[in-house]
């Protein structure tokens, strides 16, 4: 049975190749170019890739070289932070307007609430077209959204029409809709999930709903009641707007489990460079190093070593997540997404947080 809360109106915006399109929109030479954020052509790792680059195979957390490769006129572009949070408050800014309930994501994506809003607009599809439009005329900038009666749906239905649409998934249209979607396209189910999964003969939502809890705990973990119960559109997570912030940090989910320990320092590295970014920007610093491991089951580790001195720069954020990502050892579970927050802060605040995020393949396709 389809999920019986069918009263909220969710909306989930998700901009448009982010960080490249606001280098294409700042520098008109760029426009219609294969262009990558972060790198260069002999290291790094690329944060974000146009739509120009990514019809070559290139996207986020892969190797620069690697993207020079497979995209011989790919230019490569260093990032900046705080151009690209200075358009995302704007974008912000048009959320609150509609909404108090916004739960932002990263940058660049956020989930609202609209079931009443600051509007009075009764069709939560109207109020979407009004914020897609708004955000064209004030940034220059395209977003995509899905809207639907819970947070899953309306990130799912996000996807859809990307880049510069919009889906709707009404209540009525919700089970159908799942038992028809492909298993890869399933938000919170990556690549190597989905490849087991294929194996088992589950290819869609049909063929995952069939499955009961107790043979998805056994294959898949703590991660089996999840898609026993994204299978039925069932998702009852609200939309949390202002958290408290006790620390300060940046993640990335990757759409390519990392194995190798070559592969994981190339990750950690921008997240690293990320997190030392915010705590300068934020005049703050911290004593507690906090590494988020993800295991591709789902699973989830924190490591943790706290210093007997405040600290802030990238070199000894970096120092510390090195350690914690050997000590005890190196993970040897495939690696879906890796995090590193600030805590034990000399300053904490209260703060309408945004979580800095560097996975444009899964978010921008």
């Amino acid at each position: 049975m389809i999920e019986e809360l069918h009263t909220r109106k969710i909306i989930h915006v998700d901009m448009d190749a982010f960080y490249a399109s606001v280098e294409q929109l700042d520098n008109p030479e760029l426009k219609g170019k294969p262009i990558a954020v972060g790198g260069s052509k002999e290291r790094g790792v690329v944060a974000a890739a146009s739509y120009e680059a990514r019809q070559y195979g290139v996207h986020s957390a892969m190797p620069s070289i690697t993207a020079a490769r497979r995209c011989p006129s790919i230019i490569f572009v260093k990032p900046r932070f705080e151009r690209y949070k200075e358009v995302s408050m704007q974008i912000m800014e048009i959320f609150k307007a509609y909404t108090d309930l916004v739960e932002p994501l990263s940058l660049d994506e956020a989930y609202l609430d609209v079931t009443e809003n600051k509007k009075g607009i009764g069709s939560a599809m109207r109020v979407a077209m009004n914020i897609r439009a708004e955000i064209l005329k004030r940034t220059g900038l395209t977003a995509s959204a899905g809207v639907s009666y819970n947070k899953f749906l309306a990130k799912t239905a996000s996807d859809i029409n990307k880049p510069n649409g919009m889906a709707v998934i009404m209540p009525e249209e919700g089970e159908k809709f799942i038992e028809q979607l492909k298993i890869e396209k399933f938000h919170g189910i990556g690549k190597v999930t989905a490849e087991k999964m294929k194996k088992f003969g589950v290819f869609n939502g049909i063929d995952l709903k069939s499955k009961s809890q107790e043979w998805l705990h056994s294959n898949f973990g703590k991660a089996g009641l999840h898609y026993f119960k994204i299978a039925r559109g069932i998702d009852h997570r609200i939309v949390q707007a202002n958290r408290v912030r006790k620390s300060i940090g940046a993640e990335n989910t990757f759409s390519e489990d990392l194995e190798t320990e070559k592969e994981l320092l190339n990750a950690l590295q921008p997240i690293c460079e990320a997190v030392a970014g915010r705590t300068r920007k934020a005049k703050n610093a911290g004593k507690t190093v906090v590494l988020k491991l993800k295991y591709n089951d789902f699973s989830v580790q924190t490591r943790s070593k706290t210093v007997g001195s405040y600290i802030s720069s990238f070199k000894d954020i970096w120092s510390i997540a090195v350690e914690l990502l050997r000590t005890p050892e190196l993970p040897n579970t495939p690696i879906r997404l890796l995090g590193i927050s600030l805590s034990n802060l000399e300053k904490e605040e209260i703060r309408y947080g945004i979580q800095l995020r560097f996975n444009y393949e899964i978010e921008e396709d």
